[in-house]
C-alpha cells in the first residue's frame, strides 16, 4: 500500500515536538478510555485537568491567567489532528471547545477580573466552560436569538433556553448569547457569563446523538436567573459583532477536524482494498475502486493544501469569515464523500462499529450542520461576491 501525502512546511521542530507529546497524551489518556466514555455520554472529569498539566488548554491565552502565551493556531490544529486521527473526535471536541470556542471570548473581550474568576480555572483544568448559542427555534440564525437578559439595575435577569450544547453537563460556568435590548435588532445582543450553579438555571442531557457518543450534548433553561450586570463579556450590544469574529476560527477548527478525520478514514480504506480479496483479485484492483481512490486522494491533498494555508492566516490573525466559511462548508463536504465511499470500500465490515469507518460515519454527518450549515456558509459566501 502506498499513500500520497504532500510534505506539510506550515510546521516547524517546535510543533512537531509539541506533535509528539500530544500524540502520546491521546494513546495514554485518551485512547483506553473511549469506549466507557461512549457509553458514558461524557468524558470523565479528570481529562480536563490532565489535559491541562500537559499544556494542551489555553496555549494561546495569556501568561498572567495560566496560558500557554502563543499565539499560533498551529498548535490548536495540532491538537485537533491528533485526536481525530486516534478516532476521538468527540473527545477532541472537549478541549477544542475550550481552546478555540469559550477561551477567545475571554483572551479579546475579558477584563481581569472576568479572566480570574473564569478563564484561569479553566485553563488550569479545575473548571469547565462552555459556549451557550444555539436555540431551539433559531439554529444557524444567530441574529434571531430569543434568550433575554434584561437589565435590572445592577443585574440582568435571563430567560430563554439554548439546545446542543456542547459540554454543557460537565460546564461549571457558560459564555451565553442573550438579548439586552429586544427592541434594537443585532444591536441588542449582548455576551454574558453565567455560573452553573445560579438559581433559576436547569439542564438535561445527555441529548440522544447518532455519533459523537462521548461529546455530552445537553439543554439549557434560565428562568428569571438573576447575574451581575458585570458578567457583560465584551459589552451590551456588542455580542454579535464579537460572535462573528469568533466563528471564523470555530469554523476552522471544524474544518481541520474533518480534514484529520477524513485522512485516516481513507487511510484506512485504502489498507482495506489492498489486502482484502473479491473474485480472485484485491479490491482495489478493480478500475472503478482504483479511479475512487485516486479521485479521493487527489481532492484529500487539495483540500489539505487550502486547510493549511486558512491555518497559517489564523495564526497570523488574518483569517476572514468568508474564506472560514469556505474551508468549513468545502472540507465537511468532501468528508462526507470520503466517508461514503470508504464504507462502499468495507462491504459489509463497514457497517460493523467495531471498524473505525462505521464510527466515523456516524460521528462525521453533524459537522456539515454545527457552526453554521453548509447553505448558511454558501450564503455568507455569495453575499460577499454580490454585495
Amino acid at each position: 500500500m502506498a499513500t500520497v501525502a504532500l510534505p506539510r512546511p506550515i510546521f516547524d521542530e517546535s510543533h512537531d515536538e509539541f506533535r509528539d507529546t500530544v500524540r502520546r497524551f491521546v494513546e495514554k489518556e485518551v485512547v483506553p478510555h473511549i469506549d466507557a466514555w461512549s457509553e458514558a455520554g461524557l468524558v470523565d472529569r479528570t481529562f480536563f485537568a490532565k489535559a491541562a498539566a500537559t499544556g494542551l488548554i489555553g496555549i494561546t491565552a495569556p501568561e498572567e491567567f495560566g496560558g500557554g502565551g502563543v499565539e499560533d493556531f498551529r498548535f490548536n490544529a495540532i491538537i485537533i489532528e491528533e485526536f481525530a486521527r486516534a478516532g476521538a473526535t468527540d473527545v477532541s471536541m472537549s478541549i477544542s471547545g475550550e481552546n478555540d470556542l469559550v477561551a477567545p471570548y475571554f483572551i479579546n473581550f475579558g477584563t481581569d477580573e472576568q479572566n480570574q474568576t473564569w478563564l484561569a480555572p479553566m485553563l488550569a483544568g479545575e473548571k469547565v466552560g462552555a459556549i451557550a448559542m444555539t436555540e431551539p427555534g433559531t439554529g444557524s440564525d444567530l441574529a434571531a436569538i430569543a434568550t433575554t437578559a434584561i437589565p435590572d439595575g445592577d443585574e440582568l435577569i435571563v430567560n430563554g433556553a439554548k439546545t446542543f450544547i456542547s459540554n454543557g453537563l460537565l460546564a461549571d460556568f457558560f459564555v451565553v448569547a442573550v438579548r439586552t435590548d429586544p427592541a434594537a435588532g443585532r444591536a441588542g445582543i449582548s455576551i454574558v457569563i453565567i455560573d452553573a450553579d445560579t438559581p433559576g438555571f436547569t439542564r438535561s442531557g445527555p441529548l440522544k446523538k447518532i455519533g459523537l457518543a462521548a461529546q455530552d450534548t445537553a439543554e439549557l433553561s434560565f428562568a428569571d436567573v438573576r447575574i451581575p450586570r458585570k458578567n457583560v463579556l465584551g459589552g451590551e450590544g456588542q455580542g454579535f459583532t464579537n460572535m462573528r469574529r469568533n466563528l471564523a476560527i470555530e469554523r476552522l477548527s471544524i474544518a481541520v477536524t474533518s480534514m484529520a478525520r477524513m485522512r485516516a478514514t481513507f487511510e484506512q480504506a485504502l489498507a482495506y482494498a489492498t489486502e482484502r480479496e473479491a473474485f480472485g483479485q484485491r479490491v482495489a484492483d478493480f478500475q472503478a475502486n482504483r479511479f475512487y481512490l485516486a479521485e479521493l486522494a487527489t481532492e484529500i491533498e487539495v483540500t489539505q493544501t487550502f486547510i493549511d494555508r486558512c491555518i497559517l492566516d489564523a495564526s497570523e490573525h488574518a483569517l476572514d469569515e468568508v474564506t472560514a466559511a469556505m474551508a468549513k462548508w468545502w472540507t465537511t463536504e468532501l468528508h462526507q464523500r470520503v466517508i461514503q465511499r470508504a464504507l462502499q470500500l468495507h462491504g459489509g465490515y463497514g457497517y460493523m462499529r467495531e471498524y473505525p469507518v462505521a464510527r466515523d460515519y456516524l460521528d462525521s454527518r453533524v459537522a456539515t450542520i454545527f457552526g453554521g450549515t453548509t447553505e448558511i456558509m454558501k450564503e455568507i459566501i455569495g453575499r460577499r461576491l454580490t454585495r
